[in-house]
């Protein structure tokens, strides 16, 4: 089996035992026994999440025709970019690039390529795990509201919470292999609660009101409005910062490399990702046109059992989906500690750092609980790099087609249309960040 650990010439042999065992109780690498199906379920519960609820909102800001185009092209060209990094993860004879800041290193070097990798991986899995906050406190609280109409009404702050008190717990699960079962379960509610979206909505029909025209007035509003859609649809596909990790947990030999099995989980995921994706973004904006809430789900009020239903799997979704992106900042953290500062693999450092991250994601999504605004932000800023363009920059660097190739033109086309996303999503998204921050009282 293929191991990724460089054994350079000077290291003694209790060197190498000593950094066999620190790969051994890494998260990443600490078990290679998935199969192809947690490769499925995997990849599901990272793309499809807080996203999915927001494709109407993104429809609405951009219209019938703009808006089809923009989902279809970032299905195709990040179906594209995922096809691209399952492939890298072996290129290199007997080596596994377990980590997407190592694939980093191999393209860009081995400083220039932690530089590139490292700060937007990290602000991609960190802002996810923030908006996941969001999501589930909101959730939460529109659970709370339905069940229990004459109760008296709690911030949005409290269910964070609340939210967050579960992740203190599972946290310390070890590894990746771990979570599965949380992770499976996280997938099945995804597809319920997608199908729940757009099948209450089709049932409730068009508005009589409707409206498909900008709900801005002002050309600049339009502008803005547009600029936070392309960061909501960006965030939707946000899984390639954890899918060399995935891969990692799959075991791979000469003959049967984890590309195999990871690929076809792939597949798979992203046909459920167009289930869930396109019928709850064109039924969600055609039942509520420009009028619809930046998560559908609020848009919806009857029946209440579905709601409040639909409401509870988004929470469960959205437990494993923090779960997936915590993982790998686990990892990032307790390698820094243990490999660079030399502190003991256990327990007690486990513990310590990961309530730690737990509290700070916790915080930040109090401060800042602005789910459309974040999606918007966070979309652009840092997803649009590391899903759009940054494999084909990479694939480029280490494959060198030919220029013009038909290979070469689809990596350029990805590349500046990443780079455009990356500029105007981010200005929408702080605007309606702002924006929402005006009228907002944290506890009351």
């Amino acid at each position: 089996m293929k191991q990724n650990m460089t054994l350079t010439p000077n290291m003694t042999e209790e060197e190498a035992a000593r950094q066999k065992a620190i790969n051994d109780w890494l998260p990443v690498t600490a078990s290679r026994t998935a199969k192809w199906w947690y490769s499925a379920f995997h990849n599901v519960t990272a793309m499809v999440g807080a996203g999915v609820l927001s494709l109407p909102y993104a429809m609405s800001h951009l219209g019938w025709g703009p808006g089809v185009t923009v989902l279809i092209l970032s299905w195709i060209i990040t179906f594209y970019t995922l096809w691209q990094m399952i492939e890298m993860h072996e290129m290199v004879p007997g080596k596994r690039f377990d980590r997407y800041h190592e694939l980093g290193q191999q393209a860009f070097g081995e400083k220039l390529g932690l530089w590139i990798v490292v700060p937007q991986q990290l602000v991609v899995e960190i802002s996810v795990d923030i908006v996941y906050m969001v999501t589930g406190g909101r959730s939460l609280k529109k659970f709370h509201d339905i069940v229990c109409p004459n109760c008296k009404s709690i911030k949005t702050t409290y269910f964070i919470m609340i939210f967050a008190s579960v992740h203190f717990v599972l946290s310390h699960l070890p590894n990746f292999n771990s979570i599965s079962g949380i992770s499976l379960a996280a997938a099945v509610m995804s597809l319920t609660y997608s199908t729940i979206a757009w099948a209450a909505s089709a049932a409730k029909g068009v508005q009589p009101d409707v409206d498909y025209g900008y709900s801005a007035k002002s050309a600049s509003g339009k502008t803005f409005n547009v600029f936070t859609a392309l960061g909501d649809v960006a965030f939707a596909y946000a899984g390639h910062n954890v899918v060399l990790e995935i891969q990692a947990t799959i075991p791979s030999t000469p003959e049967k490399p984890s590309k195999g099995p990871m690929w076809k989980g792939a597949v798979v995921a992203y046909i459920i990702v167009g289930l869930c994706y396109f019928p709850v973004a064109l039924i969600g904006y055609w039942v509520f046109g420009n009028s619809v809430e930046d998560n559908v789900l609020l848009s919806l009020e009857k029946p209440n059992w579905l709601i409040a239903a639909a409401n509870m799997f988004v929470v469960i979704h959205v437990v494993g989906s923090y779960q997936i992106f915590a993982v790998p900042v686990f990892d990032m953290m307790e390698t820094f500690l243990v490999k660079k500062l030399k502190f003991s693999p256990s327990l007690t450092l486990r513990f310590i750092i990961r309530n730690v991250y737990v509290a700070f994601t916790m915080m930040v999504a109090i401060i800042i609980p602005f789910f459309g605004g974040l999606l918007g932000f966070f979309g652009g800023l840092v997803m649009a790099p590391t899903t759009y363009y940054l494999p084909c920059i990479m694939w480029l660097i280490i494959y060198k087609p030919k220029p013009f190739s038909i290979t070469w033109m689809a990596n350029w086309i990805c590349i500046v249309l990443g780079v455009a996303l990356m500029i105007v999503a981010p200005i929408g998204g702080l605007r309606t960040i702002i924006l929402s921050a005006k009228d907002y009282e944290f506890f009351s």
